[in-house]
């Protein structure tokens, strides 16, 4: 695997700056699927850089946009050892221009398409609260723009609940996770989000998982949010999941 290296993404709002990690063996003869992940509120931080590495560790070609750089003030990430780790976070979300922010995920989604090593038919999206319901609106403005995500993967994404209108637009093969004791999301607005994305179930390609005992952020490591067994449990279904939807022709490490 290379990576994380500088990679400029072409977006119609100006260039932003991104990392793409690129498998091992990956190349213009040998083109692997592609996916673009989303940052959760802290940025693009050592976790979601870390998911983004495992991710190409199976085989997968990863585009993370830094989707802070179009604030006001740009950042990368909140410091993970920060106290007031979680008030920076949502002031930093707060600041976002959500349908910037989606015209750039969609531009990512794009740049990476583009790219030799990538087969362009078979690139999806991953994102992590509030990266979650990015990636969700990024699927439906993909659908519209006729070049349909393969595949998502979304972990408790936060907007999700006032973005239901679009679950018409996303029919790709999807999986969808939250913890059982999410004090954002509370479970009969979980329920509400199961029936929209699943089309009250009659779309088998879209799964949902609940994980018990587990809040918000679960599968983030740091102490304030961390549940062991959730994190490793969702983790174990998203490879599966994406082996089985968007196969690279590898073995799980």
């Amino acid at each position: 695997m290379t990576g994380p290296v500088e990679h400029e993404i072409a977006a119609a709002d100006g260039p932003l700056p991104g990392l793409l990690w690129l498998p091992e063996g990956a190349s213009a003869d040998r083109p692997v699927p592609g996916l673009v992940v989303l940052q959760e509120i802290f940025g693009l931080s050592d976790y979601v850089r870390r998911r983004c590495a495992d991710l190409a560790g199976l085989g997968y070609a990863v585009l993370a946009p830094q989707l802070y750089a179009r604030l006001p003030q740009p950042v990368v990430a909140v410091r993970e050892d920060a106290e007031d780790l979680l008030e920076q976070g949502m002031a930093l979300v707060q600041q976002v221009d959500w349908a910037l922010a989606v015209r750039d995920g969609l531009a990512a989604r794009d740049t990476l398409a583009a790219l030799p090593e990538v087969d362009d038919a078979r690139v999806g999206l991953v994102g992590f609260c509030f990266g979650g319901g990015l990636a969700f609106n990024v699927a439906a403005a993909a659908s519209t723009a006729e070049v349909p995500p393969a595949v998502l993967v979304s972990f408790y994404g936060s907007a999700l609940p006032g973005l239901l209108d679009l679950a018409e637009d996303v029919t790709c093969p999807s999986l969808h996770v939250f913890g059982t004791v999410d004090a954002y999301i509370p479970p009969e607005t979980v329920e509400r989000v199961r029936d929209a994305v699943t089309a009250g179930g009659t779309r088998p390609q879209v799964r949902f998982e609940l994980h018990e005992g587990a809040g918000h952020a679960f599968d983030n490591p740091h102490p304030l949010f961390h549940h062991a067994q959730a994190s490793a449990t969702a983790w174990e279904q998203t490879e599966a999941f994406l082996a089985e939807v968007l196969p690279t022709g590898r073995a799980s490490a």
